[in-house]
C-alpha cells in the first residue's frame, strides 16, 4: 500500500490497483500548498470546509472502487461541534492493513470511538492545533490508537500552512520514533516498523 502525502491534509492510498483520495483542498486555499489536479477511484472528505472539500478537483475514473472505507462520527473541535461542526474519520482497508484518516480532529478520544476505529496500521493526524488538537493532544491521541505508523499533517513548516498552526517541531518533539522522508510517499506493509514518518510536500 502506498500513502501518498499531497499538502495540508490531502493525502492519496493505492492499494490493489486502486486509488482513494481524502480531504483535497482548493486552490489556493492553504499557503504554501500548489493546485491539486488528481485522479481516483473514490475521494472521501472529512467536512465542508475549503481546505478540506474540494472534491471537484478529483478526476474520477468511474471504475467501481472495492476498497472497504468505514467512517466513525467526531467533531471539529471540543464543544461536540459547537465551535465548527462535525468531523468524520474515515478507515480504510485492503491488502490486510488498515488506515486511518482523522480530518480535522478537535478532541481526545473516549472508549467508544477508539473502540470503533479499532486496530489501525497507520493514522493520517493533524497535528497543528487551532483549528483541531495540538501536539501533545496528537500525542495523546497517536497513543490511545497504537497505530504502528503515525503521520502528521495539518501542521505548519516554512512557508507551508496557515499561520496560526503550530508548527511541526512541536509534535516531533514529543515522539521518539521520528524517521524523516525525503519523498511525499511511504509504502506501508505488514512488516513496516513503529515509527512517526513526516513526510515531505512536493517530492
Amino acid at each position: 500500500m502506498k500513502l501518498i502525502w499531497h499538502g495540508h491534509s490531502c493525502f492519496a492510498v493505492q492499494a490493489e490497483g486502486y486509488t482513494v483520495v481524502f480531504d483535497p483542498y482548493e486552490d489556493g486555499k492553504v499557503p504554501g500548498c500548489g493546485p491539486l489536479r488528481l485522479t481516483a477511484d473514490a475521494v472521501y472528505c472529512s467536512h465542508e470546509h475549503g481546505d478540506h472539500n474540494a472534491r471537484h478537483l478529483v478526476t474520477l475514473t468511474g471504475r467501481d472502487c472495492p476498497l472497504a472505507v468505514e467512517t466513525v462520527a467526531a467533531y471539529h473541535d471540543d464543544k461536540r461541534g459547537l465551535l465548527r461542526g462535525k468531523n468524520t474519520i474515515h478507515i480504510l482497508s485492503a491488502e490486510g492493513l488498515r488506515v486511518a484518516h482523522m480530518g480535522d480532529l478537535g478532541h481526545t478520544l473516549n472508549h467508544r470511538t477508539l473502540e470503533a476505529i479499532g486496530q489501525l496500521d497507520a493514522v493520517l493526524l493533524p497535528v497543528g492545533g487551532y483549528y483541531t488538537i495540538d501536539a501533545r493532544t496528537a500525542n495523546a491521541v497517536a497513543q490511545s490508537l497504537g497505530a504502528r505508523v503515525v503521520i502528521p499533517m495539518h501542521y505548519r513548516l516554512g512557508d507551508m500552512g496557515f499561520d496560526v498552526l503550530g508548527t511541526l517541531d512541536a509534535f516531533t518533539a514529543l515522539r521518539r520514533d521520528v524517521r524523516h522522508y525525503d519523498t511525499n510517499t511511504l509504502e506501508l506493509g505488514p512488516d513496516t516498523p513503529a515509527q512517526t514518518a513526516v513526510l515531505t510536500y512536493g517530492e
